[in-house]
């Protein structure tokens, strides 16, 4: 399956992104959904929860992308960063979610999607530290 292939929903292609690992199509998935919703949060928390959330969702991408390309001990580190920041992604939608930031649906599907990419990840954590 080639990049173009491996988007979702016929959007655009994920240049540089290893399709063949369903890790990197799920979190690519999970921000096309997340950073448009953020866009219905409350102007005042913009810079403060908005900003965090969105910044722990990338910088789980990031992360991800960087552990891709390292071996050993430099790719579990990056691994354990994910994982961090997937736990502040969960606390922060938790948090939009009491505050009624989200509705129930929203908040199921995002629980679902944090869910599969954190199993997912924990596949990748334990193949790596066998």
């Amino acid at each position: 399956m080639g990049l173009a292939e491996a988007t979702s929903e016929g959007g655009p292609a994920m240049s540089n992104i290893p399709a063949e690992m369903p890790l990197f199509t799920k979190t690519y998935d999970f921000l096309a959904w997340l950073v448009p919703l953020t866009n219905h949060f409350p102007r005042l928390h913009r810079h403060t929860i908005t900003r965090r959330l969105l910044e722990a969702a990338l910088d789980f991408q990031e992360s991800i992308l960087e552990a891709n390309s390292l071996r050993g001990s430099g790719r579990s580190e990056r691994l354990r960063a994910a994982d961090s920041y997937l736990s502040k992604i969960r606390l922060y939608l938790r948090l939009a979610h009491n505050w009624h930031w989200m509705n129930a649906g929203q908040y199921e599907h995002a629980s679902r999607l944090i869910a599969e990419l954190g199993r997912l990840l924990g596949g990748w954590q334990r193949i790596t530290q066998a």
